[in-house]
């Protein structure tokens, strides 16, 4: 069963030999969890385009290679909000048929904590696209979600800022005879709704759209020397919260159970028979009641530095 609809723009107009738009985001693969504090650290070898903003790139060629004539070949580029680290793959994306390429940096800063969001991050892509293109028409094709975060929210916030049409979450697009696009997007109950999408339009397609060719050798020799060209991000500061502390004292070291029957062991080791602090209801002030918390912490053999905090 599908349904019909369509994304509405406030101009609407062929696509034509209008400029196709991919925007990329480069991030880690794969990443390492402190096991004591819970620091995220990202791999610096496993960083990588996610598979749908893959399926973005081919799907703008796809777009280019359905629709194009001598005279009016859409020019496809690829912005990628990312660090130096990405300059190589974006060279890739050159290789297989992408015209240019433009990095909008984020910083060397590999904690993934202060990195921008995403309001952030599509704010500054579309003033990027803006000074590319200007008041004209384009298709912004990106990813349906990144592999960080995974919010989906950047494509929205694009159409937002390029006050353009939006059309989200696509499993399929083709371009039509009459310049524009048809698009297909999954609903619930097995359903599918049928779009027709003019410029300008931002889309985003899922990592099963299509598969990334591959670029000629010789194509991919002469992207080895192509120029990208750098935006500066110009992101506000991020605060990082870091921690100073375990989030819970150390685990203590006891003697073993030096009783040689095992019940006397496992009394020794529960305490059964050892004396304790009887619980208590104490009504206090804030400074009283973290000082008696404190108190019954060390009295418990817990122990901590002076200049330390819990």
């Amino acid at each position: 069963m599908t349904a019909e609809s369509t994304a509405d723009s406030p101009v609407d107009a062929p696509m034509g030999a209008c400029p196709i738009i991919v925007c990329v985001k480069w991030v880690a693969s794969r990443i390492d969890v402190d096991q004591l504090d819970g620091t995220i650290h990202e791999r610096p070898h496993e960083q990588r385009f996610s598979d749908a903003d893959l399926a973005a790139v081919e799907t703008a060629l796809d777009l280019v290679d359905a629709g194009a004539r001598d005279d009016e070949r859409p020019v496809v580029t690829v912005i990628c909000a990312g660090p130096s680290d990405a300059d190589d793959s974006l060279r890739d994306l050159l290789s297989v048929g992408a015209d240019n390429a433009i990095r909008v940096d984020t910083g060397d800063d590999r904690n993934p904590a202060a990195q921008p969001g995403s309001a952030e991050v599509a704010k500054r892509l579309a003033e990027t696209i803006d000074t590319l293109v200007g008041a004209g028409s384009m298709i912004v094709v990106c990813g349906d979600a990144s592999m960080d975060r995974g919010s989906g929210s950047v494509p929205a916030f694009l159409a937002h800022h390029l006050d353009a049409s939006q059309a989200l979450g696509l499993v399929d697009v083709t371009a039509e005879p009459n310049g524009g696009l048809t698009g297909v997007r999954r609903l619930d109950g097995a359903r599918r709704e049928v779009l027709s999408i003019t410029a300008p339009a931002v889309i985003s397609v899922e990592g099963s759209v299509a598969k990334l060719r591959r670029g000629s050798l010789a194509a991919t020799l002469r992207s080895r020397d192509a120029v990208i060209e750098v935006v500066p991000g110009g992101f506000p500061h991020a605060l990082v919260a870091t921690v100073t502390e375990p989030y819970r004292p150390r685990t203590r070291v006891v003697a073993p159970p030096s009783d040689a029957v095992a019940l006397g062991r496992i009394v020794e080791l529960t305490g059964a028979r050892s004396d304790r602090t009887p619980p208590r209801t104490v009504t206090a002030e804030p400074e009283e009641a973290a000082q008696l918390i404190l108190d019954q912490l060390r009295e418990w053999g817990y122990e901590w530095g002076t200049d330390s905090q819990i």
